[in-house]
């Protein structure tokens, strides 16, 4: 028994020949999953350290500046263990991982005034707290999909639960929440951000719960839309002869066949939450600092316009990510098309 229909092998084909769409879904994923292991490619953490004679692991565990000389027992500092003289002419040793900086140190070991600029040492140079640049889109990239992600998989079932009630019931119901819908949507969503923000922190969930209120409101649209057209035809209808609950021919009968806006939406709203989560960053009602932040980047780079790096660095990221994801979605936009061909 095929777990996938034949329809779906069939787009799923389709998609796979649209070489742009295709590749960008393989770049952009195996990103996303390199940038899941981040801690492990770009920490300032060693994931191996040997010191007169006993084996250390810090990358997996915590160890007090004390058990390495020092005097206190907070967490040692490794960048400044790793140039001290007690591992450099000595035959202590430590294993780092191929990026050898972390998103929020600050390496004010550097010549000069931050930020400083590209080097060996730092490959996009540091921002204006010293801090390594490439280490912070890394992590920038991971929180950016993570926040996209789970803001579209919560958009999605808000507007399908939503405009899926109203298609498929209408009359009173369908327009009793659209109008709903409508005073709900002009609501101003950036004084709901600032309100919320003034009252709890702006943290990670607080926004993605703040957003998800309002990005679902486009989805309901096309699933009403959907559930409108789908519940009129045949099969429904005979569903609803044979006595079967509105729960059953809702979410077993019109749904798996009125999937197509969520499908092909879904890449969209992917582009839109990295857009939402960059701009509130940048204007500073995003993710409390020092989150690593591509917005707050942009706005490091607006206000040190002598490091062009910080914006450039960032542009060429944000830009290549929604470029990526717009492909996709035109991939699976054409894909799910019964009337494109790709040759």
């Amino acid at each position: 028994m095929a777990i996938f229909s034949q329809l779906s092998r069939d787009r799923f084909n389709r998609f796979r020949k649209i070489k742009r769409a295709w590749y960008s879904f393989i770049l952009l994923s195996g990103l996303f999953i390199l940038s899941l292991f981040s801690e492990i490619l770009c920490n300032d953490r060693p994931y191996i350290l040997s010191y007169e004679g006993r084996l250390y692991f810090p990358m997996f565990h915590f160890y007090p500046e004390k058990e390495f000389g020092g005097k206190y027992l907070t967490e040692a500092d490794y960048v400044t263990l790793r140039n001290s003289d007690a591992f450099i002419n000595s035959e202590n040793w430590m294993l780092l991982p191929p990026i050898p900086h972390s998103p929020l140190h600050s390496y004010m070991d550097l010549q000069g005034t931050p930020p400083h600029p590209p080097s060996a040492k730092h490959w996009l140079g540091t921002d204006s707290s010293a801090r390594d640049v490439f280490a912070r889109l890394l992590y920038g990239f991971r929180i950016c999909m993570l926040f996209s992600l789970i803001l579209a998989a919560i958009s999605t079932l808000f507007g399908i639960l939503i405009g899926g009630v109203q298609g498929y019931f209408g009359g009173l119901i369908d327009m009793v929440m659209q109008r709903l819908i409508e005073v709900w949507s002009s609501l101003p969503f950036l004084y709901v951000v600032i309100l919320v923000g003034t009252i709890y922190s702006r943290s990670f969930i607080i926004l993605i719960l703040i957003l998800s209120l309002f990005q679902w409101i486009g989805l309901s649209y096309y699933m009403r839309g959907e559930f409108l057209k789908i519940r009129c035809l045949n099969y429904v209808k005979v569903a609803k002869t044979m006595g079967m609950s509105n729960f059953h021919i809702l979410f077993r009968q019109i749904l798996p066949n009125g999937l197509t806006p969520v499908i092909t939406l879904l890449p969209f709203q992917i582009v839109g939450g990295i857009g939402a989560l960059t701009a509130l960053d940048f204007l500073g009602f995003g993710l409390q600092p020092p989150t690593p932040s591509w917005g707050e980047l942009l706005s490091q780079g607006l206000n040190n316009l002598f490091a062009p790096w910080l914006a450039i660095s960032t542009v060429v990221c944000l830009f290549t990510t929604l470029l990526l994801a717009t492909f996709i979605g035109e991939g699976v936009r054409e894909a799910f098309d019964p009337r494109s061909s790709t040759n």
